[in-house]
C-alpha cells in the first residue's frame, strides 16, 4: 500500500512538474517569478517580470507557437488553440538582446526591404546608435533569417 501511494504521488508530482514552464518564455533563460503568472486556456504561465506578462497578453498564441519547448503545458493543444492560423515571423529573437523573443507587435526597422524586429524601444535606440555593428553581429549569429548574409540555417 505504501509503495502504491508513493508511486501515485510521484506520478502526480512529475505530471504537475512537467505541466509548467520553468523559465520565462519571452526573456529566454531568465528564472521565473512565481508572482508573475497568468492563466490562459486553463493553464498557468509563469514569467520573469511584468514586462513579459504585458508582451504575453498582447499575443499569447504567437508565443506558444514560437516557443513550444518552453511552454510544455500547451503540448498537444495546437488544434484547440487554433495555432495553425498563427503565422510565425522568420525571425524569433532580438538582434540586440539575443535571448529575448520578438513578436509581430515588436518595434521594427527596415533593411533591404525586410522588417527587422527588436525586443523593445531600448533595443531600437541601441540599434540606431550603431546599426552596422549590430547588423554584422546579428547576421553572424544567425538571428536574421529574413536577410541575405545570415550565417545560420533558416528554421
Amino acid at each position: 500500500m505504501k509503495t502504491l501511494l508513493i508511486t501515485s504521488f510521484s506520478f502526480i508530482f512529475i505530471t504537475i512538474a512537467q505541466a509548467e514552464n520553468k523559465t520565462c518564455p519571452i526573456m529566454v533563460g531568465d528564472e521565473i517569478d512565481q508572482e508573475e503568472v497568468v492563466e490562459f486556456e486553463g493553464k498557468q504561465v509563469f514569467f520573469c517580470c511584468a514586462t513579459c506578462v504585458r508582451i504575453w497578453n498582447k499575443n499569447p498564441k504567437y508565443i506558444i507557437k514560437a516557443m513550444p519547448k518552453l511552454l510544455p503545458q500547451f503540448a498537444g493543444m495546437d488544434e484547440k488553440l487554433g495555432l495553425d492560423k498563427v503565422k510565425l515571423l522568420e525571425q524569433r529573437m532580438c538582434p540586440i538582446y539575443n535571448e529575448r523573443v520578438v513578436t509581430p507587435d515588436s518595434p521594427t526597422i527596415e533593411i533591404e526591404g525586410k522588417k527587422i524586429y527588436l525586443y523593445n524601444k531600448s533595443a531600437l535606440r541601441k540599434w540606431n546608435k550603431s546599426p552596422e555593428k549590430y547588423l554584422a553581429k546579428a547576421l553572424e549569429g544567425g538571428l536574421l533569417p529574413q536577410l541575405a548574409g545570415n550565417k545560420a540555417k533558416k528554421s
